[in-house]
């Protein structure tokens, strides 16, 4: 007989907290192994947490709507099903309901309302719970808390959810009106910032501004940004690519492919491919720095930055992708973005990188200049693949499909040889493989 405590996950690199968004099992039930026990969400992604075993539910340690730090245990199941649940266990399970108890009280919390105490649950927006990706989708969208309180929520307790969100941001006409009420809010609460920094009032904005406080996911991600920078000395060593052959070559397989896996062939997975060939010709750059040690990993994890639609980008990772041929690439980085799509991706999928690829390119960038995902050493950027006039080695005038690539490392340990010989062996294999022989 055994407890297990079910820790918060952490849902990628750089995330520091995970928000319980609803509990699928109270205290006191039976879970199998791998059903589904709690769906938590970040301002990326959300997600469904599977059990760990096969048990009763004994504690549920925060209610729906927490906001929990990673690593700190959430639940305790016990694997005896005949154990014994003790009262004070229940007490969460209780407490799961609360946003329904939030939507029946603003009567009462409307009294104190004018007091300095409940002004955070006001920026919860009017009393109602939101989810950090509702509310990155909010804000995104130009949406303001005061305009998101006014939306139907179809989740429980009323609570709004992405799809929710989506269908008032596209009929999001008839809404407009309620815009310059939104903006009122604002508006009043701009002097309040004013009389904090004191000695710098000479530079508050004049004009029409918004101040935003960032929520924890911004600060994780702003705080983790400036401590890769502040760890690792980026150096970007950048090229262009002729990809003029990928370009025919991918025109004359990619329906054939399309039939036969059911996957699009697009250039990020050949520049996966070439950057798993020149990761085994050059070891060292699959490494990664512990105090004075460097430790040089024996298997490539690629990780692939994927933009999910209203949730930014995340970082899924195609393990083993060194034992990869191009078509077991591609069938990786479908099912991984599929699962990001559907809220579906795991610790697993999210954590383990050696060396990550970020696609700028796919937004119309020419160059890039990524930070790199710590504690890895480097990270590879291709940019837009555009035509081109070209002056050739035989001095020919020619119109070609060019694309820069950008090889960030830390110089550390990759010094401007390795870093450049790095991008040139991408270079390389993206410039001469034939992907027929590959898929």
């Amino acid at each position: 007989m055994a407890k297990v405590e079910v820790v918060m996950p952490q849902m990628g690199e750089s995330i520091t907290t995970g928000t319980i968004t609803k509990w699928h099992k109270n205290v006191g039930e039976v879970i199998e192994l791998d059903a589904i026990l709690l769906e938590i969400s970040t301002d990326k992604v959300e997600s469904e947490i599977p059990s760990p075993i096969h048990g009763k539910i004994v504690e549920l340690l925060y209610p729906e709507g927490a906001t929990v730090d990673v690593g700190r245990p959430i639940a305790i199941i016990e694997d005896d099903l005949n154990a014994a649940v003790s009262a004070p266990a229940a007490k969460p399970a209780a407490a799961a309901p609360a946003p329904a108890k939030t939507e029946a009280a603003p009567a009462q919390a409307a009294a104190p309302a004018a007091a300095p105490a409940p002004a955070p649950v006001e920026e919860e927006g009017g009393f109602r719970f939101y989810t950090p990706l509702v509310k990155a989708m909010a804000k995104d969208a130009g949406i303001a808390l005061s305009e998101l309180k006014n939306i139907s929520g179809s989740g429980a307790g009323g609570r709004v959810n992405k799809a929710d969100l989506e269908a008032y941001i596209a009929n999001r006409g008839s809404a407009k009106a309620a815009a310059p009420q939104a903006a009122a809010p604002s508006k009043a609460a701009a002097p309040a910032p004013t009389a904090a920094p004191s000695g710098v009032s000479e530079t508050r904005p004049s004009g029409r501004v918004e101040i935003v406080a960032m929520d924890n996911m911004r600060k994780a991600i702003a705080k983790n940004m400036v401590a890769s920078k502040q760890t690792s000395p980026h150096v970007n060593s950048i090229d262009e690519i002729d990809m003029t052959n990928l370009v025919k070559a991918r025109n004359k397989i990619k329906d054939e492919f399309k039939k036969r896996e059911g996957i699009n062939l697009t250039f990020s997975h050949f520049v996966l491919y070439a950057i798993v060939q020149a990761l085994k010709e050059h070891p060292l750059v699959n490494a990664s720095i512990e105090g004075d040690n460097i430790v040089i990993k024996k298997d490539i994890h690629l990780g692939c930055a994927v933009a999910v639609p209203g949730n930014g980008l995340v970082v899924p990772v195609i393990k083993n992708a060194g034992d990869l041929n191009l078509t077991g690439i591609a069938r990786q980085l479908d099912i991984l973005a599929n699962k990001a799509r559907t809220k579906k991706l795991t610790m697993d999928d999210l954590s383990g990188g050696t060396y990550t690829f970020t696609n700028n390119g796919s937004f119309g960038t020419l160059i890039a200049t990524p930070v790199i995902l710590q504690p890895q050493v480097g990270i590879f950027c291709t940019g837009v693949i555009k035509k081109r006039v070209m002056v050739m080695e035989d001095d020919a005038i020619a119109i070609r499909h060019m694309m820069y690539g950008t090889h960030t490392y830390d110089h550390r340990l990759i010094d401007g040889e390795l870093g450049s010989k790095f991008l040139a062996s991408v270079k390389h294999h993206l410039e001469t493989m034939n992907p027929e022989n590959l898929i």
